[in-house]
């Protein structure tokens, strides 16, 4: 019995040592650092919104990436649409329905620094559900809300394949 308790402080060190030697041999390096940061892509123009969804969207990125006004800068074109079908699986006499609000938003990255590099278009979905009750304020509440989350989720996602994009 008191030749385990030496063996089990032995095998509980070496493990913990063998632990720490294994994670002093890996490296974090921050997403905003190395060659991603060194891109001149990363400072982006972004076009206009034409709608609330797009706003969200550019929002999103510019948060993260930062704005530019340099007249060399990428330009950054945002087109976001949104559906809210019925998710089918509701049979009951409850009369609260239902949906997924979808939005889909595609991202093309335009060079404006006079090389012919063709435009890096990128599309990505979101679904974000939501509950209807037959009170129409309460409905398209809801709606938009479902709409903007599904937005933000989409433009999160679309950042982080511009950065896998450009990481190449």
């Amino acid at each position: 019995m008191s030749l385990s308790k030496p063996l089990h402080r032995i095998a509980a060190a070496s493990l913990v040592l063998g632990l720490a030697t294994a994670l002093g041999a890996c490296s974090f390096t921050p997403v905003y650092s190395g060659t991603t940061a060194g891109q001149p892509l990363l400072e982006l123009a972004y076009a206009k919104p034409t709608t609330r969804l797009e706003q969200i969207v550019y929002q999103e990125l510019a948060l993260r990436f930062g704005r530019s006004e340099t007249e060399t800068a990428p330009l950054a074109q945002v087109r976001v649409s949104s559906s809210a079908p019925a998710i089918g699986y509701s049979v009951t006499a409850n009369p609260n329905k239902p949906y997924r609000a979808t939005v889909t938003a595609t991202l093309t990255l335009t060079r404006r620094d006079g090389t012919e590099a063709q435009p890096l278009i990128l599309t990505r979905q979101a679904s974000a559900e939501y509950t209807t009750s037959g009170q129409v304020l309460a409905d398209t509440a809801a709606r938009t809300d479902a709409d903007e989350r599904a937005a933000k989720a989409a433009a999160e996602s679309l950042r982080l394949a511009l950065l896998a994009a450009l990481s190449r």
